[in-house]
């Protein structure tokens, strides 16, 4: 069972048996999703810029968007792909910004998303600029502050103040946590996976028992997620995956929502 890292392909219909993920990734969903955002919000052709880290996960989900976005009439201008150890993003972002992209978008680790963000404005770079929503990214949208910086994701920020979200921030209190609670969001979800599976396998349990109650979990994420964790015996990953936006408000100083939940079905 995943719970931090990118769901493999394996938990997608028709799913592997033993493998399922709660994670809130899910390769070419994310670049879909976004993509749709950017084309929904632009006032004018997108000339798309791209950035990736050199890693094969974050590359092929950059190169699908790179694809998709030609069939959804935008037009792709460049595309970065970053060496992991890079310590001087201006040569990347000088070439992203010379091809004059009005959108870009970038799926990768969150340091090459921010650094790649960060040097373009240093080089006078002021269009929009779309971001996957890592767990550091609402610290980081707070620091940064800039309204053009969006972020999206599957996870709700813990600005939304929900219940659930005071819960967790209460629970990670009590256990002297050194960690935010803003960054918690895919263990505890994990776990409330985890709680809902044992319970329905009952004791004593055996990996059979298990495996079956892991095929019918339907879990309740409480606002973490726009809807619930609901696997079935050919998808282990979930029945619909939703998506929301987030940016800075400058007038405001604040983290708004940009764009709420959006549902895709996975087949």
């Amino acid at each position: 069972m995943f719970m931090g890292a990118v769901c493999p392909k394996e938990v997608y219909p028709p799913a592997e048996p033993l493998e399922f993920c709660t994670t809130a990734y899910a390769g070419g969903y994310d670049s879909r999703a976004t993509l749709a955002f950017i084309k929904e919000t632009a006032k004018e052709p997108v000339r798309l810029g791209l950035a990736a880290m050199a890693i094969p996960l974050s590359r092929g989900e950059i190169d699908y968007a790179e694809e998709q976005s030609k069939a959804m009439g935008m037009t792709p201008v460049d595309k970065e792909v970053i060496p992991p150890p890079t310590a001087d993003y201006t040569p990347f972002a000088t070439k992203l910004k010379d091809a004059d992209p009005t959108w870009i978008f970038s799926w990768a680790p969150w340091v090459t998303q921010v650094k790649t963000f960060e040097a373009l404005r240093r080089l006078a770079w002021q269009r929009d600029y779309i971001a996957w929503a890592h767990i550091a990214a609402e610290s980081e949208l707070a620091r940064v502050k800039d309204g053009r910086l969006f972020v999206i994701g599957a996870n709700s920020l813990f600005k939304d103040n929900l219940p659930v979200h005071r819960e967790i921030t209460e629970q990670l209190k009590q256990a002297s946590s050194q960690y935010p609670a803003e960054q918690m969001t895919e263990g505890w979800i994990g776990g409330m996976v985890l709680e809902a599976a044992l319970k329905t396998a009952g004791a004593p349990a055996d990996a059979g028992k298990l495996r079956a109650a892991m095929e019918t979990v339907k879990v309740d994420t409480r606002g973490l997620r726009g809807g619930p964790i609901e696997w079935s015996k050919d998808n282990h990953f979930r029945a619909r995956q939703f998506y929301r936006v987030y940016r800075w408000d400058e007038d405001k100083s604040t983290i708004v929502q940009a764009k709420d939940w959006v549902p895709y079905d996975v087949k």
